[in-house]
């Protein structure tokens, strides 16, 4: 066991405030990170506040780890010391099902083990990347290319790979009119990752605020939803979009967009039940469907895509102290576009 310096929210809706963990001593098959960098992801506030749910507590947030590997078990064989490394969202699952073999991890039959709040295959709590040091199954860590720094990669191990996954299952590319709701550290993600894979992108978001930042990213055209006009121009035009809020909205005008056999995909996800009139699909046999994360092989594939490409997230460095700030200012839509916690200084 190894202690560590960790920040942790004491109970739901509490402060993160500074404290211990342990970490596992390194098994056969486990890779110890010294922890560089940790994003700020809107889920990790969702958790830690409870909102989807009864949660584990104390918490250490953060699913997206870019680090250094300073120690490898015996039977490692994919990474070795000095390695630049990301952890996602999971660090475990049951490898043996359908969708586990088939590199789908993120939809374990039996439930992937989450790199925070959840309990590991030990019986133990998971402490996420709020902290110094990280224990991981080699099989449940990325390689980070050298394209890429270290601080703008760490979103991409949540944020980046939510909306790789979606774009590259739903074709988006070339003759492709794709849209991406919402321009935060999510969306900002979306339109990098569409643009490059070749499609024509749109952005619907609120307001026209983060406008010049959108076309600046890759963005082919950008809307504002406040703006009636906007689903009337829009309407019956495009094949794909990815809604990446996590505010309940009015799902039949947005399907209203989608050509014929077009896709509504939810990334974002309301604490509250969204409802549906289900001639908006009927019409124009439109499918409303929902995507999380991706399994590790791709989460791989996205790494090497963005670095190819020469992009990571748009960050915002911060101290550990400015944590509980920070989730003020996501719930606030003031971040442009991701945190990211420089961890030498927890």
């Amino acid at each position: 066991m190894t202690t560590v310096a960790a920040y942790a929210a004491p109970a739901a809706k509490a402060p993160l405030e500074r404290t211990t963990i342990e970490r596992r001593a390194v098994r056969e098959f486990d890779v110890l990170i010294d922890i560089k960098f940790a994003g700020i992801c809107h889920s990790d506030i969702h958790q830690a506040r409870e909102g989807w749910g009864e949660a584990i507590f104390p918490m250490v947030p953060g699913h997206e780890i870019a680090g250094i590997v300073s120690e490898v078990g015996p039977g490692v064989t994919k990474f070795q010391v000095g390695d630049r490394v990301g952890v996602g969202c999971m660090v475990d699952s049951c490898r043996e099902c359908d969708n586990c073999k088939a590199g789908l991890e993120q939809y374990c039959t039996g439930g992937n083990v989450g790199t925070y709040n959840a309990i590991g295959k030990d019986g133990e709590p998971t402490y996420g990347g709020y902290s110094e040091k990280v224990v991981v199954d080699e099989n449940f860590v990325l390689g980070i290319p050298e394209g890429i720094s270290l601080d703008e990669a760490a979103p991409l191990l949540c944020a980046g790979i939510t909306l790789y996954s979606p774009l590259r299952h739903w074709n988006a590319g070339p003759g492709k009119k794709v849209a991406i709701v919402g321009m935060g550290g999510l969306g900002h993600m979306g339109v990098k990752i569409a643009h490059a894979l070749g499609a024509e992108v749109t952005v619907l978001s609120q307001s026209l605020r983060k406008q010049e930042d959108g076309l600046k990213l890759g963005a082919d055209h950008y809307y504002a939803t406040s703006d009636p006009k906007t689903f009337e121009e829009l309407r019956g035009t495009l094949d794909l979009i990815i809604s990446t809020v996590s505010a309940p909205l009015d799902l039949g005008a947005y399907l209203s967009l989608l050509k014929t056999d077009g896709a509504l995909v939810n990334v974002g996800a309301p604490e509250e039940p969204v409802s549906l009139n289900l001639f908006s699909v009927i019409g124009g046999r439109k499918t409303l469907a929902g995507s999380g994360i991706g399994g590790i092989p791709e989460t791989q594939e996205m790494l090497d895509f963005c670095a190819e490409h020469g992009f990571g997230a748009e960050i915002e460095l911060i101290s550990a102290d400015q944590i509980n700030e920070a989730y003020e200012r996501v719930l606030a839509s003031d971040v442009r576009y991701r945190f990211v916690i420089d961890t030498a200084t927890i």
